[in-house]
C-alpha cells in the first residue's frame, strides 16, 4: 500500500558561523505543516534557496530538523521516522548529477540497493529485471553509464531508486542537467512510472495503486505537467498549496501569480464586492480603467481597497466587443511565432500589457490601434 506522509510544524533553521556579519542563525524551513496524499505526485516548486531541498532532505533523512515532526503512514500503521538514520526510512533519492558508479555496469548499478540489503541473487536479478524493464532500459544492462546519454544515466537512476520497492520515491531536480526536448520527453515518462509502480509485499501480494513521490524542482513547466498537486515554496514557507490549474487561475498572492508563468499586474483600487458589480464579483479601478473580476484571493483582508489585478496574457482577447473589461489599446510591440503573436499592448494611462494573440491571421503593426478584453472569470484580484 502507498504511503501517506505527514509534515508537522517542521522547521530547520541554520546557525550562522561565530562572528559572521548579520550574526544569527538562517531559517530555510520554517514551520512547514502538510499532508502528502498515499500514490501522490507532490511537487515542491519556488526558485532557489527557498528551502524546497531542504525539506525534501529532512523528509529522505539527509538533514535533521530543527523541530517538528515527519510521519510515514503506510497503512500498517504510523512511523515517526523524523531521526531516523535514512537506511531506516525505506525511501529512494533521484539526485540531480544521477550519482552512479562509474565503474559498475547498469545492472550492477541498480542492484546496489538490493545487495546492502542482502537480497538473494535470483531475487535480485529479477527485480532488477523489472526496474530496467519499468525505465525501458533493459536492452542496456551491461553497459556502463560513459556509454549512455544523459537521458538514458537518468533512467537507471530512477530504476535504481525504484528496484528496492521504497515507501517513499524522492526526487530532487532529476531534469535539470537535460537538454529541453530530453525533458519534456522524460517528464511523462517518469509520471507514468510513478502511477504504476507498484509496492511488492513480502507474500508477492500487490500494494497499493502507484508509489508516493515528492519532487523538488524550480522549472514551472514541470510542475504543471506531471504534478497531483503542487506547494509553492517561499522563503522557507508554503505560500500556496493545490491541484496546477487551481494554482495558475486563481494565485492567492502577487509572489505566487508571477512566479507560476508569465502575468500582467495592474496596481488598482477595489471599489465593491457585489453590489453593482454582480453576485460574487468585485470592481476594481486601474490607471486602464475598471475591471470586473469574478477571482478574489481569499487573502484579501474584509477592508482591504488596495489590490493588484492580476491577468495572464493569453487570457487578453483582440476584439472590438463592448463588453466588461474591454479597453483600447495600441500596439508597442509585436512578435510573430506563427501559432501565435507575442504583443505589447499600452493601455490608457500608460500602462503596457503582455499579450499572447494565438493563430493570428497577420502580424499586427507596430502602432496599431486595437481592443483588448478580458472575462471576469480571468481577472484575478490580489493583495498588493
Amino acid at each position: 500500500m502507498a504511503t501517506t506522509i505527514t509534515l508537522e510544524s517542521l522547521t530547520k533553521r541554520f546557525d550562522g558561523a561565530p562572528g559572521a556579519k548579520g550574526g544569527g542563525a538562517t531559517v530555510a524551513v520554517d514551520s512547514v505543516s502538510l499532508t502528502i496524499d498515499a500514490g501522490e505526485l507532490f511537487f515542491l516548486l519556488g526558485p532557489s534557496g527557498c528551502g524546497k531541498t531542504t525539506l525534501l532532505r529532512m523528509v529522505a533523512g539527509f538533514i535533521d530538523p530543527t523541530s517538528g515532526r515527519i510521519l510515514f503512514d503506510t497503512g500498517a500503521g504510523v512511523r515517526d521516522v523524523t531521526h531516523l538514520p535514512p537506511n531506516k526510512r525505506n525511501t529512494g533519492m533521484v539526485f540531480q548529477s544521477y550519482a552512479l558508479w562509474p565503474h559498475m555496469t547498469v545492472a550492477a548499478n541498480v542492484a546496489f540497493g538490493l545487495t546492502i540489503r542482502k537480497v538473494s541473487a535470483e531475487e535480485k536479478q529479477r527485480r532488477v529485471r523489472e526496474a530496467l524493464a519499468a525505465v525501458q532500459m533493459e536492452q542496456y544492462a551491461d553497459r556502463r553509464p560513459n556509454q549512455l546519454s544523459g537521458g538514458q544515466q537518468q533512467r537507471v537512476a530512477l530504476a535504481r531508486a525504484l528496484v528496492i520497492r521504497p515507501d517513499v520515491l524522492l526526487l530532487d531536480e532529476p531534469l535539470s542537467n537535460l537538454d529541453a526536448k530530453l525533458r519534456n520527453e522524460l517528464r511523462s515518462e517518469i509520471r507514468r512510472i510513478c502511477k504504476e509502480a507498484r509496492g511488492v509485499a513480502a507474500d508477492g501480494a500487490g500494494g497499493g495503486s502507484g508509489i508516493t513521490a515528492i519532487y523538488v524542482t524550480h522549472d514551472q513547466k514541470e510542475a504543471l505537467s506531471m504534478a497531483d498537486r503542487v506547494a509553492i515554496v517561499n522563503r522557507g514557507r508554503i505560500e500556496q498549496l493545490g491541484p496546477p490549474g487551481e494554482l495558475y487561475r486563481r494565485p492567492r498572492t502577487r509572489f505566487v501569480a508571477e512566479f507560476l508563468g508569465e502575468t500582467n499586474i495592474l496596481p488598482g483600487t477595489l471599489l465593491e464586492r457585489g453590489g453593482a458589480a454582480g453576485p460574487g464579483l468585485a470592481l476594481v479601478r486601474t490607471a486602464a480603467g475598471e475591471f470586473v473580476s469574478a477571482v478574489l484571493s481569499p487573502d484579501l483582508a474584509a477592508q482591504t481597497t488596495d489590490v493588484a489585478v492580476s491577468i495572464r496574457p493569453e487570457a487578453w482577447r483582440l476584439d472590438n466587443s463592448a463588453g466588461r473589461n474591454t479597453l483600447p489599446g495600441r500596439v508597442a510591440e509585436a512578435t510573430y511565432l506563427g501559432e501565435t503573436e507575442q504583443l505589447v499592448v499600452e493601455l490608457p494611462g500608460g500602462a503596457r500589457v503582455k499579450v499572447a494573440h494565438l493563430n493570428p491571421g497577420a502580424s499586427a503593426r507596430t502602432g496599431e490601434a486595437v481592443t483588448v478584453s478580458a472575462a471576469p472569470a480571468d481577472v484575478v484580484v490580489l493583495p498588493s
